[in-house]
């Protein structure tokens, strides 16, 4: 029974074998196409030499590459060879450009190693190199007298020019009668002949000055002083403006012809006056251009029993109401007022405390 059964099965199986064998020997005959052994043996050889040209090449690239880490990623980000050779050539060709701003001379000092007095010369060029900065600073330089003394903003001080010469040269200044003579405009300070000014042009200085009028306003005001008392001025003026201290005006006596009487009536604060004492023949200190008047109105002069005569001299006319110092009113210089505190801090005498006159309005300075 097992038999029968096995020759059944055998039949069959040889049958199909047999037909397998006339199949491949037919494809192989008719198509030319090799069997999976052959091919399997055939491609072993050639992936066998494959591997030591791909080995080579490598060593090669290996060999000949600057940068192996560069070539790695561009393989890691799928950049085909020709690709990464070039962004490689053109990286290497960016670097070589970029390296030429790099200065090798220099020492590879920290910077926080450099002494600050490096580092500001620096900055300073930096500011130099901007075209901009540097026009502007030649255009403010440009503007300013090479001698002018800057206090604050609005407060300096500077040597008389030409045209504030011409301004007060035979007004408040004083010239000859040969000058006077020929001068274009008419002088009505004139000094006898052979007799020399007290002070020259180079003694004096032109003030620029701030401050608060009566109404509480800002003003530009001016003076001409001595040269020694000009610091003294300009911190004093300074403090007051600082203050919002009211002074009427201040321009200068030249506006009124340099008439003593015109400007104090018009309480007119002024400094700088060739004349002589109000009621004498002595040079006063306005002259040599160290006494200023503040506020002059509201603070007179006052000369007791002038020439024995018993009569009390008030200067200027319609300031007689302030001349009783026991009242209270605006603008009164006393000893509790800052405008005299500050004078008489920087070295100055008072007319208010004389004793043969008063002269409230006054404030002088002997130079050494």
């Amino acid at each position: 029974m097992k038999k029968q059964f096995t020759d059944k099965l055998l039949k069959p199986l040889l049958f199909l074998a047999a037909l397998i064998l006339i199949c491949s020997f037919l494809s192989r005959t008719l198509a030319g196409s090799e069997s999976i052994v052959d091919y399997v043996n055939k491609n072993q050889a050639a992936a066998a030499e494959n591997a030591a040209t791909e080995n080579q090449t490598a060593d090669e690239e290996k060999t000949a590459a600057p940068n192996p880490m560069t070539t790695e990623n561009q393989t890691t980000a799928g950049v085909s060879a020709a690709s990464g050779e070039n962004t490689v050539k053109q990286n290497e060709a960016a670097y070589d450009k970029e390296s030429t701003h790099i200065d090798d001379s220099k020492d590879e000092t920290n910077g926080d190693d450099m002494p600050i007095a490096q580092n500001e010369p620096e900055k300073e060029n930096h500011k130099a190199e901007s075209p901009q900065s540097t026009i502007q600073d030649k255009a403010e330089d440009a503007t300013l007298p090479a001698e002018r003394t800057v206090y604050q903003d609005g407060f300096y001080y500077e040597p008389l020019n030409e045209e504030i010469k011409a301004k007060i040269t035979g007004i408040s200044y004083p010239v000859s009668a040969q000058e006077a003579a020929s001068s274009v405009v008419p002088a009505i300070n004139i000094l006898e002949d052979g007799t020399v000014p007290a002070i020259s042009y180079d003694d004096l200085r032109y003030l620029s000055v701030l401050y608060y009028d009566f109404n509480g306003e800002v003003q530009s005001g001016e003076l001409i002083c001595n040269k020694g008392i000009a610091d003294d001025l300009m911190e004093i003026f300074y403090e007051l403006y600082l203050n919002e201290y009211q002074i009427e005006k201040i321009r200068l006596v030249d506006e009124y012809q340099a008439d003593d009487t015109a400007s104090i009536t018009d309480n007119n604060t002024s400094c700088f006056n060739y004349r002589v004492v109000d009621g004498t023949t002595s040079l006063s200190k306005h002259a040599l251009g160290c006494a200023i008047d503040i506020n002059p109105f509201y603070n007179p002069y006052v000369v007791f029993n002038r020439d024995g005569s018993g009569e009390t001299y008030i200067s200027p006319p319609g300031s007689e109401i302030y001349v009783d110092r026991t009242k209270d009113f605006p603008y009164k210089i006393d000893e509790t007022d800052l405008c005299y505190k500050l004078f008489k801090e920087h070295g100055f005498t008072w007319g208010g405390n004389w004793n043969s006159c008063k002269d409230y309005q006054h404030f002088q300075k002997v130079l050494n």
